[in-house]
């Protein structure tokens, strides 16, 4: 009966997703919907959709069992080696899911070389990592477990074997996994996670905008997104994370090390696939919550938001963004931002107790 409480007590802690979209603020605003704001509302659909409820899809249904697994596996630093880290120390959901530093301290104190990005809404990328190399979330939940730098764990089985000592986790991966024999797996525990991830979803305003309220967004936000389209950034900038659905050279134009003042040597995907054309291809970054998860780019080169944007006008699309128009941008890309409710933020109760 005991193993059962815990179950149910963290049950009831996950069961509320990320949802909830964003109520617009009360719209101030006395001029009437002009038949250009109905123009840019059917080109802003053309390029971006709103966010669905959840990223569940056919081969990866969510249960709320597998949830409530997957949140307390995310927060629990036994998860590392010295039980330092957890998913969230370098994702933190408090934080807008990221750690907000250049490049993250790994377990064993050492520090990778690319930005940690954020884990709302990456369950709906079309790859996972800046270089692509995990096919789906749940297979990037298990790569930073194993890696010597994040949270250096140094095989499955001896995480499983961790893991399966732990009475609660028995009751948990047996109510996740109930068909399975042996459920503390770590083929399980990848998909616990990636089924928790899968709920990091983050609606704002422009969901309400693009679903057909205009005026969720003021006429300066609508200006924003008319210079955001107009200027080029829908070239790799779309959908509904706006962003996270292709790869691109970073450095399309011309090489992007002097603007940013990267020293490093990344080769971006090449680094995976070993051809040369791959060379500075990066997965393109989503935008929602863009505001809030500096620094940028896949080193954490640039602090600054207006910098950036700056730097992929001139890098990616030849063009030298003025200041109004950066500042237009930038008033479009605050509708991304979304407040994350805070019962997604609570570290699990049953992780208090730690057996």
């Amino acid at each position: 009966m005991k193993t059962r409480g815990i179950f149910v007590a963290v049950l009831a802690l996950v069961l509320a997703s990320c949802g909830g979209e964003q109520k617009p603020a009360t719209n101030t605003e006395s001029i009437a919907i002009t038949p250009e704001d109905q123009e840019l509302l059917k080109l802003a659909q053309t390029y971006f959709q709103s966010l669905p409820a959840d990223a569940s899809t056919p081969e990866r249904q969510l249960t709320p069992e597998k949830v409530a697994l997957g949140k307390v596996l995310y927060f629990d630093t036994r998860l590392s080696k010295t039980g330092k880290q957890s998913c969230n120390t370098c994702h933190n959901l408090s934080t807008f899911g990221v750690d907000n530093e250049i490049t993250s301290e790994g377990d064993a104190g050492k520090r990778g070389n690319r930005n940690s990005p954020t884990a709302f809404n990456a369950a709906l990328h079309f790859v996972q990592f800046w270089d692509g190399r995990a096919k789906d979330i749940e297979e990037q939940a298990g790569m930073p477990i194993l890696n010597p730098v994040e949270m250096n764990i140094p095989s499955k089985e001896y995480l499983e074997k961790k893991l399966r000592e732990v009475k609660a986790y028995q009751a948990l991966f047996a109510a996740a996994f109930p068909e399975s024999k042996q459920p503390v797996t770590f083929a399980n525990l990848e998909l616990a996670i990636g089924a928790f991830e899968r709920t990091l979803i983050t609606p704002s305003r422009f969901d309400s905008y693009l679903k057909g309220d205009i005026q969720a967004m003021s006429a300066e936000e609508r200006a924003g997104l008319q210079e955001f389209i107009s200027s080029g950034c829908t070239t790799c900038h779309i959908g509904s994370t706006v962003g996270g659905t292709m790869y691109q050279k970073f450095g399309l134009v011309t090489d992007y090390r002097p603007f940013t003042g990267s020293t490093g040597k990344d080769l971006g995907r090449m680094d995976v696939t070993k051809n040369s054309m791959d060379k500075d291809m990066f997965k393109v970054p989503s935008l929602r919550n863009i505001t809030k998860t500096q620094p940028y780019f896949h080193d954490g080169s640039v602090s600054d938001l207006s910098k950036a944007i700056r730097i992929m006008g001139k890098v990616e699309l030849n063009k030298d963004l003025s200041d109004e128009q950066i500042a237009r941008i930038m008033t479009f890309l605050e509708t991304l931002t979304a407040d994350v409710p805070d019962d997604v933020k609570l570290v699990p109760e049953i992780l208090a107790a730690k057996n």
